[in-house]
């Protein structure tokens, strides 16, 4: 007969955690790097006394908001590349709805966490409980149901024996490259407390591995047939480039071969960015290079991507072109009836590059693709070149990367600033570019840092946040000096929602509710973000202009704890070249002539009259 351990349900699932392991670079580490928690009625005293007694080994972290710490915890297994991750816990109302942002984030990006909001009592004894969501319909409903369309794993546990299920699967989904995103696992806040006799053997570590899946021999053929009789071929490098550990085998395979490299938001860095191949940023923020070759190819070879409509420019991009698919979901392989090459992007690649030989592609298609990467340098010296004006993002981008070492890492989410950063930031190394663009969260930038900083301490971090999304979530800031763990953090004040203003009067509209100019006000703010940033414990200070930057920037490293720099910026200026076109609908009846008439340039990119 097995031996059984007494213990609550939160005891036994922190237990549990504390002893999964994976194997990074060859060492064997804890797969849960820690737990956020912010407690409340319906999660402190059942998970809250279990952490409490494995803090040891399994450390918690207390944050200020839960969207911002759920951020940290995806951007944690971001820069560990999927590696590792860390779960969330909360209590049963606004904590656990808080996070569904978050856990939509994670959803779209593929990314692993572990959610532990609390729930309703599975006993019923105190119905309705407090923050208890009431479905008239149907009693089993609770607020974290709302967590169901956006975890790749949802349970309820409402006895406690059933952990012993639900841990190894949801560990399962989150560790498995093909199906890896968030986990949730609802915990009953009486079943949290409940015992149960557990087999010891459910605790004992266990190493969990990548699945490294090697391609179909047929399709491979196939991928294989295409470039040998291709005469300009393109590799686009999307994140599970990086995820896979492909960039060294990328790098050699292009190198070797001529096919030139263009990169989506996610696989940024999977080239530095003076590789001879490297064509910089594709797609609605891509580099005048890389669309110009994604325009002249006649084959495109997509890897670890999931081609959203950034990448291909609302699917104008690739059209008329042959498409494969490099990627370990075949969700994502089949994607715009591309050819599917199911499998790990390492093994893939490295299966090709044997296979290939020495195949090159012709001069004359490497040499059009260097002429194409000389005019674009010309163009990024012109954009990131300070003048006397209110500064653009691109020249603050160009400051920030100056200063910054090559194994620096830049963060940023949501409005202008990523598509400046697609085409403007240079990698030196891969995992310094950190950019959250899939779901485009306003709010991630700053919890976003301190997650990063918690993944690689040695790296500097450099967070670009508007003044939009820097007021929507800042509470972390306070939490990475309560942590010790120093963030920069480039604060570009254009008063207001500049990109979507810009996006705006690009359709036809007038001004309206973006900047804070067009919005309704009796006054006009006039925030300090500064002070602000000291009242949470940061050092700050407001620059003018470039070079001032440039100078608080070097004090900013020479500092002991995060630091906030403050500059005032243009809302309406973005680098010309480069980019393409992007299927935003324009309303078919307006009064306002300018409507009007991008309705009809609209309509025009629908029909291909345009060209």
């Amino acid at each position: 007969m097995s031996r059984t351990v007494r213990l609550t349900m939160a005891q036994a699932l922190t237990r549990w955690m504390s002893v999964q392991q994976v194997e990074v670079d060859g060492t064997v580490v804890p797969y849960f790097a820690g737990v956020w928690a912010i407690f409340g009625h319906g999660n402190v005293a059942g998970m809250g006394e279990a952490l409490a007694g494995i803090e040891e080994v399994l450390p918690t972290y207390r944050a200020h908001n839960e969207q911002g710490m759920a951020h940290a915890a995806i951007a944690f297994a971001k820069q560990s590349r999927r590696r590792r991750a860390m779960a969330c816990t909360t209590s049963i109302g606004p904590g656990a709805t808080n996070m569904i942002t978050a856990a939509a984030l994670a959803h779209v990006n593929r990314l692993p966490v572990l959610f532990l909001p609390g729930d309703v009592y599975a006993s019923r004894r105190p119905d309705p409980v407090l923050q208890q969501i009431e479905d008239f319909a149907d009693a089993t409903v609770s607020a974290n149901d709302g967590f169901r369309s956006v975890s790749r794993y949802f349970d309820r546990i409402t006895r406690p024996e059933q952990i012993l299920d639900a841990m190894p699967r949801a560990m399962g989904i989150m560790t498995d490259p093909a199906t890896c995103g968030p986990a949730t696992l609802a915990l009953c806040q009486d079943v949290q407390a409940e015992a149960f006799d557990y087999p010891e053997s459910f605790f004992a570590p266990r190493v969990w591995r990548t699945r490294r899946q090697r391609p179909d021999r047929q399709e491979l053929a196939d991928l294989i047939d295409a470039l040998n009789t291709a005469k300009a071929p393109l590799i686009v490098a999307g994140g599970g480039v990086l995820y896979s550990d492909a960039e060294v085998v990328l790098a050699d395979l292009a190198a070797r071969t001529g096919i030139p490299v263009a990169e989506t938001q996610g696989g940024k860095g999977a080239l530095v960015w003076d590789h001879p191949q490297a064509l910089g940023s594709i797609g609605v923020t891509g580099t005048s290079a890389a669309n110009a070759a994604a325009e002249a190819a006649d084959l495109i070879v997509a890897v670890g991507t999931r081609l959203q409509d950034f990448t291909t420019g609302s699917r104008t991009l690739f059209t008329g072109k042959r498409l494969f698919q490099i990627n370990v979901a075949l969700h994502d392989a089949g994607k715009h009836d591309a050819h599917p090459v199911v499998g790990d992007a390492r093994e893939v690649l490295t299966e090709l590059s044997d296979a290939l030989g020495g195949w090159t592609v012709s001069s004359d298609w490497r040499d059009a693709c260097s002429s194409n990467v000389a005019e674009w340098n010309a163009a990024w010296d012109r954009a990131t070149t300070p003048s006397d004006a209110l500064p653009s993002d691109a020249q603050v981008i160009g400051a920030v990367w100056r200063q910054a070492s090559d194994d620096a890492v830049v963060v940023c989410a949501a409005g202008g600033l990523p598509g400046e950063l697609h085409k403007l930031w240079r990698s030196h190394r891969p995992g310094g570019y950190h950019v959250e663009y899939g779901f485009s969260c306003m709010g991630y930038e700053v919890a976003g840092g301190l997650g990063v900083k918690m993944a690689d301490p040695s790296r500097d971090v450099f967070v670009l946040v508007g003044d939009g999304s820097y007021l929507m979530l800042n509470s972390e800031l306070a939490t990475s000096v309560m942590l010790g763990l120093k963030i920069t953090v480039v604060l570009l004040d254009n008063r207001g929602y500049g990109c979507i203003n810009r996006l705006q009067q690009a359709t036809g509209g007038r001004p309206f509710n973006n900047l804070l100019d067009d919005a309704r006000h009796d006054a006009m703010p006039d925030i300090d973000f500064a002070a602000h940033a000291r009242s949470l414990g940061a050092a700050s200070e407001k620059v003018t202009g470039v070079a001032e930057l440039e100078q608080a920037l070097a004090r900013a490293a020479a500092s002991d704890r995060s630091y906030v720099i403050v500059i005032d910026t243009d809302p309406m200026i973005t680098t010309p070249e480069g980019g393409c076109w992007w299927d935003v609908a324009v309303p078919e009846v307006s009064a306002r002539a300018e409507v009007q008439a991008a309705r009809r340039a609209y309509e025009s990119k629908l029909t291909g009259d345009d060209r």
